[in-house]
């Protein structure tokens, strides 16, 4: 019994996390224009490490333990980050466009193969 409450609360928990990202992300528009997601990065990059110096804080007081201070996030050149992003997506959409009749040539090819082996 306490199995199953246990998982219950693990896939409640999972999903709810799962559909506040989702809402986030459509909240902030980070999907939309360009424009609009460097500006929602560029705002997560001066909130973010704030919050987590403040959050390791109060974890350490509530608990006593000690966090050593976290790294620097690393600077992202957004210019060049969206042109690589862009490109992979675009890869990645060619890939799959082409996918259907690659897997037909590739399966055509093999029946040949096998049928000139076994002659």
């Amino acid at each position: 019994m306490v199995a199953r409450v246990w998982s219950l609360m693990r896939f409640l928990i999972k999903g709810s996390v799962a559909g506040g990202a989702v809402y986030l992300v459509y909240d902030q528009e980070l999907l939309g224009p360009s424009d609009k997601s460097e500006a929602v990065l560029r705002k997560a990059e001066e909130i973010v490490p704030p919050a987590m110096y403040q959050f390791s804080q109060y974890v350490c007081q509530q608990t006593g333990l000690e966090i050593s201070q976290l790294p620097a996030p690393p600077k992202i050149n957004f210019p060049n980050f969206r042109d690589s992003w862009n490109s992979g997506i675009i890869s990645v959409m060619a890939a799959l466009s082409v996918a259907p009749s690659k897997a037909r040539e590739y399966s055509r090819e093999g029946w040949e193969y096998i049928k000139e082996y076994t002659k």
